[in-house]
């Protein structure tokens, strides 16, 4: 991008290269967009972003004319690979090719952002571009407190803009289990209900207020389809053998001690979790996650694994029944036990198990993927062992610390402080791994935890515009990133977030 204004190509995540060139490509109502019936698709969604509708035409074996937009799915580059493309604009025309229909959706994505702001034209340039890393990610947690769908489909759009492309949902929790499971109707009837919440400016107090709320299984289908045709994966969250207490409150059968358990009201962690020596325990969890593995065609599937006390495990007769029978050294071994069977489950229906950082404790189950949260060791310690791990630590990925040290006028935050420029100068591929640790390095995510968290306005706010700082670290390479050039793109890019009516804290 050398010798290019920043406000000329304001483009984020920043393209790997681009290179400017005289002229504008001019929009009107006469252009044609044309298209090959495997891009169709795409080219329908990029007509819906201008300001109006223009003629499209389907052509099997299409050539350019002056005027047109060609959007076609061909053989470019094979350092393009899957997510990559290849844009060229002139002021003759604009032609925009990829491998596959997703590298062509980043390319419409790339060009949305270069239309002029009264959207009749394009600055000529040319752009080859590819994502660093496959995981690109925001995790949401619905189980402190709930979003309406609309704001979920908001964020996924939000998120298509930046090439983000997972969506972790956390959707169980000690204070609410958010995901409706017909063959247990407790769990939402009991479950999804809490009798009050902590006060946000007063975490010692309670509101006395009671909270509610799921998400239906048809619900959840159409967020799950909406964010497919944004290419955006949607990879569920179902906690264990933690931070579980909304379940066990459901059914108490289900826990060391029989109950009796309540939804937990406070934030932070429940001793009480699921019977690792009880088989209906796995039982429950196995037909959970039939009708989970029916609802998310992702390949991964989250298991929480984080925060587990072992207290109630060291009393209960059948945990210890079974440290003995399977000659297990102590607790944290059981739960490498309770683990690997669920991630076994999971293999056999040719899905992969995912789980935080404390999965690695006691031993790692055979083909999990670690998300590393603690810090980067635990990603460290599972990339020599062999295994995919997503980047994710609290000091540059969580979004619900603070964002800045002067906290005047500021919502309340979990604690922590996270500016922007720290999120931005993060490299998910630590120093200390080698090339081929680094293959198992899918990428990274920001997570929003919500104990603080009530509104969308509020998640907006804390998400934006650091999500998009790291938009920019997982896509663009090291080498053309710059943290000034950025902040002078984002100027103009906050235009786009208004506009999709996403909040977001101002810079």
């Amino acid at each position: 991008m050398q010798g290019s204004a920043p406000n000329q190509f304001p483009v984020i995540p920043k393209p790997v290269m681009l290179t400017p060139a005289d002229g504008v490509f001019k929009l009107s109502s006469s252009t044609r967009i044309i298209v090959i019936p495997e891009s169709q698709a795409v080219g329908d969604y990029f007509n819906e972003l201008l300001p109006f509708d223009l003629p499209l035409v389907c052509k099997d074996k299409p050539k350019v004319s002056p005027g047109e937009i060609l959007i076609s799915i061909e053989e470019v580059d094979p350092k393009l690979g899957s997510e990559g493309y290849r844009l060229s604009v002139s002021p003759e025309g604009i032609i925009l090719r990829a491998h596959s229909s997703a590298g062509l959706f980043y390319g419409v994505q790339t060009l949305r952002q270069l239309i002029s702001p009264n959207g009749e034209s394009i600055p000529a340039v040319e752009i080859t571009d590819w994502p660093r890393f496959s995981w690109r990610g925001i995790m949401l947690d619905v189980g402190r407190h709930l979003f309406p769908t609309q704001f979920i489909k908001c964020l996924i759009d939000v998120m298509a803009l930046h090439k983000l492309n997972v969506l972790h949902w956390h959707l169980t929790e000690d204070q609410g289990w958010r995901i409706e499971i017909k063959k247990y109707p407790k769990l939402t009837e009991i479950g999804s209900r809490r009798s009050t919440s902590p006060v946000l400016s007063d975490r010692d107090s309670l509101d006395g207020i009671p909270y509610q709320g799921f998400y239906t299984q048809d619900q959840i289908r159409e967020i799950v389809s909406y964010a497919a045709t944004r290419y955006i994966t949607v990879v569920p969250e179902i906690e264990m053998p933690g931070h579980s207490v909304a379940a066990l409150a459901s059914y108490p059968e289900l826990g060391c001690t029989g109950g009796p358990y309540f939804v937990r009201h406070n934030w932070g962690i429940e001793e009480d979790v699921y019977c690792a020596g009880n088989e209906q325990v796995f039982t429950f969890l196995q037909d959970v996650l039939d009708e989970v593995l029916a609802l998310f065609p992702s390949r991964f599937i989250h298991i929480g694994g984080d925060e587990c006390p072992k207290a109630r495990w060291k009393e209960c007769p059948k945990c210890q029944e079974v440290i003995k029978r399977e000659h297990l050294q102590d607790e944290q071994e059981l739960q490498s036990y309770f683990i690997r069977r669920i991630g076994e489950y999971l293999n056999s229906k040719s899905r992969r198990l995912i789980g935080w950082d404390e999965i690695i404790e006691g031993g790692l189950a055979p083909n999990a993927t670690v998300m590393s949260w603690r810090g980067i060791q635990g990603g460290i310690q599972a990339v020599q062992a062999g295994h995919d791990v997503v980047m994710t630590p609290t000091s540059h990925c969580y979004f619900d610390y603070s964002q800045t040290a002067d906290v005047e006028g500021e919502p309340p935050a979990f604690g922590g402080l996270l500016p922007i420029e720290t999120v931005y100068s993060y490299d998910p591929i630590p120093p200390e791994c080698n090339i081929e640790d680094a293959i198992h390095i899918l990428g990274a995510q920001g997570n929003l935890w919500t104990e603080y968290i009530p509104s969308s306005e509020q998640a907006g706010y804390m998400l934006f515009p650091r999500a998009t700082a790291l938009a920019e670290v997982v896509w663009s390479a090291n080498e053309v990133r710059d943290f000034t050039d950025f902040h002078q793109r984002l100027q103009i890019f906050l235009a786009h977030l208004k506009t999709m009516g996403m909040n977001y804290r101002p810079i």
